[in-house]
């Protein structure tokens, strides 16, 4: 009799290591919305400036900056659960009590409070990511970097919908105070994790010197062909969908004059469940069409459903249309976010997963952070149908790059071992 075996697509998605990375995607994105787009709302509802807002975004710095101190924590090693969960455990029970004070505090007459709170908060965040991201290229063999990718991704939006569309909603009714404590709370799941997740399977030693840390990732990377062009990729993939996003929450209050409760259930509900769908199937089709194919359709789709916000923009207050356009922005966006994430773990070296991981995902980070001041100015002096109309346009110079690296990036694709160093020979 013979035995039917599952497709390898299929035995890749259920795999028990995604389950870790699912629940670890989640305490990573959890603190992300409540310095950032729920935090924004809190403020607009306030009566902040939309300048103010814009410059507020820059409390999101560390993101861009982690590669400073990511050689510190793969260079040293807290006592206790391993070299990458022992500081994974720390910095979400710090995580736990800078959210529990920031929820504490009163926008309208402590705002240095909350801009320093925040500026921590994201500090702690980006710390977390370090070491989570760096356990996840070390756990993974690259065949499962894609459905990995996308458990890291479900739980990271999972997360987002919880501290924005659940925050949103609860703070509508129960207020601000409350709903910081409960995502305060929240962030135990995080701990208990981490204390019962595997160690990778391989465990490459630790650099032997703080030097040796800082200086070995970046020559390595940099010596490789094409290493100009990969940085690049990195920048710019995720600009446009940075821009769409960077006052979506103020957009769809003030703009088109939808309530906060409103806000809640679509943008960040709905808009955060469409995510979810694209970051699902963006899992699946990676593993039948391979990183190239799944960089450049994905990206193509993402860039292009930003046009979506643009004919909202001109439509005005319409639920119809708010849905529709915050759906397929998502969808597009957890595809592109997927297929971008399997690429870092793929550039990244094994011996420097920590360091390189964190100086590839903060320079695309830039993208998110820097376009908050330019993301106000623009949406001022412009209005808002013509924002999008750009944000859409600053896409297309990652895809054109994409073409260049065509070559090197369907030889990665048919790697069965360690891809970075091979990439571009």
């Amino acid at each position: 009799m013979r035995v039917h075996t599952p497709p390898s697509w299929l035995r890749s998605l259920t795999h028990p290591h995604l389950r870790t990375l699912l629940l670890l995607g989640f305490s990573s994105g959890l603190p992300l919305a409540l310095c950032g787009s729920t935090l924004q709302a809190w403020l607009t509802t306030a009566g902040a400036s939309l300048q103010t807002l814009g410059w507020l975004t820059l409390v999101g710095l560390p993101y861009t900056w982690k590669f400073v101190w990511a050689p510190f924590m793969d260079r040293f090693i807290v006592p206790f659960l391993g070299r990458r969960r022992g500081w994974i455990f720390l910095t979400q029970a710090l995580l736990m009590g800078l959210i529990l004070t920031l929820g504490h505090s009163a926008p309208a007459t402590q705002p240095l409070r909350i801009a320093l709170l925040a500026f921590l908060l994201a500090f702690v965040a980006a710390s977390q990511d370090i070491v989570i991201d760096a356990y996840r290229a070390d756990l993974l063999p690259p065949q499962r970097r894609g459905p990995g990718a996308a458990a890291s991704v479900l739980g990271y939006r999972l997360a987002m919908l919880v501290s924005g569309a659940l925050a949103l909603i609860l703070a509508g009714h129960w207020g601000w105070v409350r709903t910081y404590t409960l995502m305060a709370g929240l962030m135990g799941l995080g701990l208990l994790t981490t204390v019962r997740a595997p160690e990778p399977a391989h465990r490459e030693a630790g650099p032997i010197s703080l030097r040796q840390a800082v200086v070995e990732p970046l020559r390595e990377f940099l010596q490789r062909p094409q290493a100009l062009s990969w940085l690049g990729v990195i920048l710019l993939f995720k600009l446009g969908d940075a821009l769409a996003g960077a006052l979506s929450s103020t957009f769809l209050i003030r703009g088109v004059g939808f309530s906060i409760v409103e806000v809640g259930m679509v943008n960040k509900g709905i808009g955060l469940m469409a995510t979810l769908l694209g970051a699902t199937l963006g899992g699946v089709l990676m593993t039948r069409w391979g990183l190239y194919a799944a960089l450049l359709r994905f990206g193509l789709l993402q860039n292009a459903v930003t046009l979506c916000f643009c004919a909202l923009a001109w439509k005005g207050h319409d639920l119809g249309w708010m849905v529709g356009a915050v759906f397929l922005d998502n969808l597009g966006s957890g595809m592109g976010t997927t297929a971008f994430t399997a690429l870092l773990m793929s550039l990244c070296h094994a011996r420097f997963s920590a360091t390189q991981f964190a100086l590839l995902s903060a320079l695309a980070a830039m993208g998110r952070v820097y376009v908050g001041p330019l993301a106000g100015f623009l949406a001022a002096q412009w209005g808002w149908p013509l924002y999008y109309v750009f944000a859409t346009l600053a896409g297309i110079p990652a895809l054109l790059l994409l073409g260049r690296l065509r070559p090197a990036l369907l030889r990665l694709d048919a790697i069965d071992g360690e891809a970075a160093p091979q990439i571009g020979k």
